[in-house]
């Protein structure tokens, strides 16, 4: 009886290790597949980005053409120049493909706002500061100032891991209440000790 329970007992001392590595396994696996399909949304964007980019270099290759036309028209000797009503048709259609371009850039900035949103790793904290040897949110909340919080962005900031940080102080706010806070912040463009306001959670 006595070997019986000591070959028990070795059998669970070697089964424990493999049912950790499988846990972690499935762990690994499932943020794998959470990572994929980010990009995989990212793909997806950049694809529909790239067509719209190619289909404003044909508009714009389309001008040029008949701009050169003109050019032509107008280097060659006996012959009719334009119109004052074609030249105001050509810069209408000039202003609106210009218009148009720089909705589409409007677009597109916009639209990388969201992947870089959506892509931002939410798990990684705040780095510690070089000078300071703490992380941009202190242990303790900073005092309010008109209603709202100011940070100073530390290396390696995210909005999303700013927010977690704030979150585990106590401070509940959200990606979207920041960036409604500051509507001129550039998620993906946040400068070292750029100072931007976290609204204080509503009591």
């Amino acid at each position: 009886m006595k070997r019986i329970s000591i070959f028990l007992f070795g059998c669970l001392l070697l089964i424990t290790p493999a049912l950790r590595a499988q846990d972690a396994a499935a762990a690994a696996k499932a943020e794998l597949d959470v990572t994929e399909e980010r990009y995989k949304r990212l793909d997806s964007a950049l694809e529909i980005l790239l067509a719209a980019k190619v289909e404003q270099d044909k508009r714009i290759a389309s001008l040029a053409d008949e701009i050169e036309s003109l050019r032509k028209q107008q280097s060659r000797p006996n012959t009719s120049y334009a119109s004052q009503d074609e030249l105001r048709k050509l810069a209408e259609t000039v202003q609106k493909i210009d218009q148009k371009r720089v909705e589409d850039n409007e677009h597109i900035l916009k639209e990388i706002g969201k992947l870089g949103k959506t892509l931002a790793p939410p798990s990684t904290p705040p780095r510690k500061s070089a000078a300071s040897g703490a992380t941009g949110v202190t242990d303790t909340p900073p005092a309010l100032d008109k209603g709202h919080y100011k940070y100073a962005v530390q290396p390696g900031d995210f909005v999303s891991t700013i927010v977690k940080a704030y979150n585990e102080k106590g401070i509940k706010v959200t990606v979207e209440q920041i960036l409604k806070a500051n509507p001129k912040l550039d998620p993906n463009r946040m400068r070292i000790g750029q100072e931007i306001i976290i609204p204080a959670p509503e009591k």
